[in-house]
C-alpha cells in the first residue's frame, strides 16, 4: 500500500481571505482539493501549478504568503 504525503499551495485574495488547495499524493497520482469550494482535480503533472491556477482563476487570489 503506498503512504499518503500531502502539502498545500496558499494564497491571499484581495480582501485579506487564505484560499488553500490540498495537494495529496499517494504513488503517483496527486489529488488536489480547494478548502474554499471544494474544487477537486487529479492531476500527475505540476500539480502545484495547476493549485495556483485555480486560486487565481477562481477566487482571485494572488498573493503569495511566503514572498
Amino acid at each position: 500500500m503506498p503512504s499518503i504525503t500531502s502539502s498545500k499551495v496558499s494564497r491571499w485574495d484581495q480582501h485579506g481571505r487564505e484560499h488553500v488547495v490540498l495537494v495529496q499524493k499517494s504513488g503517483m497520482t496527486r489529488r488536489l482539493t480547494c478548502s474554499t469550494c471544494a474544487w477537486r482535480r487529479p492531476a500527475q503533472f505540476l500539480p502545484w501549478l495547476k493549485a495556483e491556477e485555480h486560486l487565481a482563476e477562481a477566487h482571485q487570489a494572488t498573493v503569495d504568503p511566503t514572498a
